[in-house]
């Protein structure tokens, strides 16, 4: 499922980058949608150490942009690849990087307490918001609002297996979905489409 997950998102991010309007748009990377996803009803548990506010919404902070990623910290491959990428690529980024923020959701909630959570996050970024939900039908309203995907089953020798969608999402202050990026672009994808992002966004 992982597998499939990866080629649809790239083959579509390449084809749908291939039609978007403007110079910087023309230039992303990632999927940018000519109607982009709004998530900005959805709104989940935040288990963040110190957190000020019970629910955390899809909504980055005035003039910044908030990363989106469905995970969890048992991962072996997508997850710590993803966030390793990211986090190279905030160093690029230089002093733009006090400007993105990331909202890691887990999808593997019973397994993934925010004692375990925030340490994991904290590895890789200084910035982060620890959403966890136990009720699967609210995880899977968020999911579908990016239209991720992930589930967990036990296999015949009792190993909890799971899959998820491995698309990192950046979010705007409205709550649109403004890049998506699938796994496989790499530091350098992650940097390209952050560079164009705030760039947008100090033009207004």
């Amino acid at each position: 499922m992982i597998r499939i997950l990866r080629l649809v998102g790239f083959v579509v991010a390449l084809t749908i980058v291939g039609s978007s309007c403007g110079a910087d748009q023309a230039s992303m990377i990632g999927l940018v949608r000519d109607q982009p996803l709004d998530v900005s009803s959805i709104a989940l548990p935040d288990e963040t150490p110190g957190a000020t506010e019970p629910l955390f919404v899809m909504k980055a902070q005035p003039n910044e942009l908030l990363m989106v990623y469905f995970g969890y910290t048992m991962c072996p491959d997508l997850c710590p690849t993803t966030l390793a990428d990211f986090r190279s690529a905030l160093a690029r980024i230089n002093s733009a990087a006090s400007r993105v923020d990331l909202a890691f959701i887990t999808v593997d909630p019973e397994r993934d307490t925010a004692d375990r959570l925030a340490p994991y996050l904290a590895s890789f970024v200084d910035r982060y918001h620890v959403l966890r939900t136990t009720d699967f039908s609210q995880l899977q309203l968020a999911q579908d609002a990016f239209l991720a995907a992930s589930s967990i089953t036990t296999n015949e020798m009792g190993v909890i297996e799971v899959s998820h969608t491995a698309t990192a999402y950046f979010v705007d202050d409205n709550g649109l979905v403004v890049d998506e990026i699938p796994f496989g672009l790499g530091a350098d994808g992650f940097e390209n489409d952050l560079k164009i992002l705030i760039n947008q966004l100090d033009k207004g």
